[in-house]
């Protein structure tokens, strides 16, 4: 069984920083895709991220783009999303998800449940 679990969340004021972690389990690591989103309540999804295992490549949005860096300890089966100079806007309840290949995945079957990331200006 795939699980995710997600943590690293909490109130930071803008400009500062968090490092969000998603652990892995029940699947081979290296064979995924994992990625983040982002969720504001009334508003869809967002991609913020996404790593190849195996190989390394990554892809960010545009609005990630300079201030977040996604990376992946595969000794550890974790992803992580190191997040600088946080704004007001990058509040939200950030996801990971995994997928078998490689990014960009369009479509992702097994999601974690979420960290709050709340940036108070």
């Amino acid at each position: 069984e795939v699980q995710l679990q997600a943590s690293g969340g909490g109130l930071v004021q803008a400009g500062g920083s968090l490092r969000l972690s998603c652990a892995a389990s029940g699947f081979t690591f290296d064979d995924y895709a994992i990625a983040w989103f982002r969720q504001v309540p009334g508003k869809e999804r967002e991609g913020v991220s996404c790593i190849s295992n195996s190989d390394g490549r990554t892809y960010y949005a545009d609005s990630a783009k300079g201030r977040i860096t996604i990376s992946s300890n595969n000794a550890k089966d974790t992803v992580y999303l190191q997040m600088n100079s946080l704004k007001p806007e990058d509040t939200a309840v950030y996801y990971c998800a995994a997928e078998r290949g490689n990014c960009p995945v369009y479509k992702y079957a097994d999601w974690g449940q979420g960290t709050q990331v709340t940036v108070s200006s």
